[in-house]
């Protein structure tokens, strides 16, 4: 008889498989997609000559198109039974397109190769995040997708501080730094071919009484989601629409006094904060449900941008960037966890398509509004929104995803 303690293993039933393989490949992707994107904002403002309108602009068409693929590239899953190829043509065409931004010479270049970019991730998203959920025991959720986003962080932490040797070994020139990000790219797509396998977990079958995949006809889809699940997306929605693109935060640190050699180490603090949290943060949704994790990582994401919204001075926006990876830490992992708590197993590609497109939906317009608020009446006002919308989201979130929805409910981990 084993004597392993509960948390060995879970540890045991995380550390391996799928969501091992997985977070490797997010630690290498990442760390290839970081190299480029807190250099972005800059190299678009200060080289190609862009405004901050123009920057929500490319933020939110490239993120609101790779929504539609992901919504699409859940259902293509959901209905062929086959997630694993989605994820190697996702990963692909991100490694192959993304070291082009070296070669652009316009704005509207950047916007395409960012779309391409976008695109690949819309198509691997969802059916990574359902292999996700199949590797582990509904109880162990949180954890498993908090350690995948530990690993992802810890690549985008990674990614900038390789940027900014790179631009000592470049004399501060950016495109070298762009074309090189083509290398933990390719390792990224090795990873995938080698190492991951599709999968499925036996208690979710066992649960739903029925197939794990495909028993859910392709036409009754949102019948099977649910009210519950719906309303959730709605919630989502909301907050989204005050949760403009990343790329702002580092222009106000910029703007606030972060030196440009700088804003890279920036990003990457950033991203340590994100994977400190990322396990505790999963774990505290398996422990007390997801809902009242997402609340409070919400409430941290309103002070943080109040707290941009009021900053003067460079290590304001230090501190604010280490707060803000709690709210990261709080919401991610539990968002998940409570997707795949209210999805039949049968259309969770589907629910984690439904899932990334309605946040990616939300990001064309909350990235625009955001930047047209800046250019129209200052920093200021832009954050304090998004703040204000968070505070909105969080009541209801409250509201109308309620305990007795048993979304948020905890399993039982006896």
């Amino acid at each position: 008889m084993s004597h392993e303690s509960p948390a060995r293993n879970a540890l045991r039933s995380i550390l391996r498989g799928n969501v091992l393989w997985l977070s490797v490949v997010s630690f290498l992707n990442d760390a290839a997609s970081e190299m480029i994107y807190p250099l972005l904002p800059l190299f678009l403002v200060g080289t190609l000559g862009a405004g901050p309108a123009f920057l929500g602009v490319i933020e939110g068409v490239a993120e609101s198109a790779s929504s539609f693929f992901k919504l699409l590239s859940g259902w293509f899953s959901d209905r062929f039974r086959r997630r694993r190829p989605l994820v190697l043509a996702g990963y692909g065409i991100a490694a192959a397109v993304r070291p082009l931004i070296a070669i652009v010479t316009a704005p509207w270049q950047v916007l395409a190769v960012r779309f391409s970019d976008r695109l690949g991730k819309g198509v691997r998203t969802a059916p990574r995040d359902a292999l996700l959920a199949a590797a582990v025991p509904a109880n162990m959720r949180g954890r498993a997708f908090g350690f995948h986003r530990a690993a992802d962080h810890a690549g985008a932490a990674v990614g900038p501080v390789l940027a900014s040797l790179l631009l000592l070994v470049f004399s501060g020139s950016l495109r070298p730094v762009f074309a090189l990000a083509i290398v933990p790219g390719i390792i990224t797509v090795l990873v995938v071919v080698f190492r991951v396998r599709e999968g499925q977990a036996p208690d979710d079958a066992a649960a739903s009484g029925r197939r794990l995949e495909g028993d859910v006809p392709a036409d009754s889809t949102l019948r099977a989601l649910g009210p519950a699940f719906l309303r959730y997306l709605l919630v989502l929605f909301v907050f989204t629409l005050g949760n403009a693109t990343d790329a702002f935060l580092l222009l106000r640190a910029n703007g606030v006094g972060v030196a440009t050699a700088a804003v890279p180490l920036l990003w990457g603090v950033h991203h340590v904060s994100k994977m400190i949290w990322s396990v505790p943060g999963g774990t505290l949704a398996d422990r007390i449900g997801p809902r009242p994790a997402i609340v409070a990582g919400w409430l941290v994401y309103a002070l943080t941008y109040a707290g941009f919204a009021v900053a003067s001075r460079a290590w304001h926006a230090w501190a604010l960037f280490v707060l803000y990876g709690l709210f990261y830490g709080l919401t991610e992992s539990p968002e998940k966890a409570l997707v795949a708590s209210l999805a039949p197993a049968g259309v969770r590609g589907s629910a984690f398509g439904a899932y990334h497109a309605a946040v990616g939906i939300a990001a064309l317009p909350a990235s625009i509004v955001f930047g047209i608020i800046w250019q129209q009446f200052g920093a200021h006002a832009a954050f304090l929104f998004g703040a204000g919308l968070a505070l909105f989201a969080s009541v209801l979130l409250l509201v109308l995803v309620r305990p007795a929805d048993r979304s948020d409910e905890p399993e039982s981990t006896n």
